[in-house]
């Protein structure tokens, strides 16, 4: 099945003839950046990268290392999110107002570039949660042919790991500002702190996880089958001295575990 659906990948990719990537360097935009190239060439392929408060250090150097080693064509752009007040008083519509101007930040920059066809790499799987953002790209008529293709993160994984792709296993990426509930301002301070607690959390060995920042609390989601690992050597004494380091009180392990969109929970349910 998935097969076919990456049969109907190329053909819809093929008819859009030159396209602009919105390109993170996550499973999702790797996997639809080398699909493309391969439907219809490097040349008629932009990937154009945002680059903000809310990218790591370390997704960056990602991205830098999957455009080369794709030998894609790359534009970067740099913004300042955090003076975009509908981001920084973060609303439950935060992902709406922010992907509507990072977008049309893209298609500017697409445009003087020759690429007027934007597409995403937004899935079948990404139906599911809260996402406000999938409507700022409806609006501004954003392709998305993973969806369109019917193609889910389980089929965009297998493929990737069948085409070579490093990506086939990397945790699942989101914005960082995702890590701050609603209705709490997002700064410069805040995303930091969160970003350090994550790759500190990494290079003890955890791969999927997320730090959710609650003012003066750490909430810790890991994988459940990772919560022994955090008991084991005192590491839950190094991970707490760390992160009070880095400006946080309190440090909880959420025994609920990680699952993505936990700050959405709330939303759902009173929608």
């Amino acid at each position: 099945m998935k097969d076919l659906k990456y049969k109907n990948l190329m053909n819809t990719l093929k008819a859009m003839e030159k396209v602009a990537i919105a390109f993170s360097g996550g499973v999702d935009s790797a996997f639809l950046l080398k699909a493309a190239i391969e439907a219809i060439g490097r040349e008629n392929v932009l990937a154009i990268t945002v680059q903000s408060q809310v990218i790591t250090n370390a997704e960056m150097k990602d991205v830098e290392t999957l455009v080369k080693l794709l030998n894609a064509k790359h534009l970067v752009i740099k913004m300042d999110i955090l003076s975009l007040s509908e981001f920084k008083t973060n609303p439950p519509e935060r992902c709406y107002f922010c992907k509507k101007h990072i977008f049309e930040q893209i298609m500017k920059s697409a445009s003087q570039e020759g690429f007027n066809t934007i597409i995403d790499g937004t899935n079948v799987d990404d139906e599911g949660d809260f996402r406000p953002g999938i409507k700022a790209l409806r609006e501004l008529e954003i392709k998305s042919p993973l969806k369109d293709c019917r193609l889910t993160k389980k089929d965009i994984r297998e493929l990737s790991e069948k085409l070579g792709l490093p990506t086939h296993d990397k945790p699942s990426l989101a914005c960082l500002a995702s890590r701050i509930p609603y209705g709490e301002e997002i700064t410069a301070e805040k995303l930091q702190k969160t970003a350090k607690a994550e790759e500190y959390l990494k290079s003890q060995g955890f791969k999927q996880l997320r730090v959710r920042c609650h003012g003066s609390v750490a909430r810790l989601e890991l994988l459940p089958e990772d919560f022994h690992v955090v008991f084991e050597n005192n590491l839950n004494i190094k991970i707490n001295n760390y992160l009070k380091s880095l400006g946080f009180k309190y440090v909880a392990l959420d025994l609920k575990g990680y699952r993505t969109g936990s700050l959405n929970e709330d939303v759902i349910k009173n929608g």
